[in-house]
């Protein structure tokens, strides 16, 4: 099967699980309020591209390639980024809801995630070092031998990282939210002194 080049293109309001799923490649391509719920996105390559408003829930993502991609306000429930081709992934979210998602053993170092909601994600194993949280919501995230070495949490809220089983050098966190590093120890921390 051959695979389609395009570039340059916007796409608005476009449901692409009622297209033909061949393998395309898209560079500097924007795509604003597009349905891709439970589509399958394998083998597709994208460059330079933005998701604005778009629903990427439960999307089949095997050797995707995703390089330099933003993903702004999206809906990302329960996507296997792990299904991702490693080589060169590169994204940044702002805004965006990537629930259940789960990141186990990819090298995603100085990854910015703004403004996102990052409930019960799996980082397991991951390569975040240089990472960025700004204002996310990390609830019932895994953390689990994963490198957060420089990465940056001071913004973000509701983590549990476990010191002894990841690495922290240099990360950088908020005092108001220290707990998040001490939970394992069940001790009592008085936040009114």
């Amino acid at each position: 099967m051959s695979t389609i080049y395009i570039v340059d293109r916007s796409y608005e309001n476009i449901d692409f699980t009622q297209h033909s799923s061949e393998k395309s490649e898209y560079e500097n391509c924007i795509f604003r309020n597009c349905n891709f719920e439970y589509g399958n996105l394998s083998g597709f390559t994208f460059t330079d591209c933005e998701f604005i408003e778009c629903n990427l829930s439960m999307a089949k993502l095997v050797k995707t390639a995703f390089h330099d991609v933003v993903f702004k306000e999206c809906k990302m429930f329960g996507l296997q980024f792990t299904d991702c081709n490693p080589f060169g992934l590169s994204f940044r979210f702002e805004g965006s809801a990537l629930n259940n998602s789960v990141f186990y053993q990819t090298s995603i170092k100085k990854t910015v995630f703004k403004d996102s909601k990052l409930i019960e994600v799996d980082f397991a194993e991951c390569d975040l070092s240089n990472a960025v949280f700004i204002n996310c919501d990390l609830s019932g995230a895994v953390f689990d031998n994963t490198n957060l070495e420089k990465a940056d949490f001071r913004t973000s809220v509701s983590y549990s990282i476990d010191p002894a089983l990841n690495r922290l050098k240099k990360a950088k966190f908020s005092l108001s939210e220290i707990y998040g590093l001490l939970y394992k120890l069940d001790i009592e921390i008085d936040k009114n002194s």
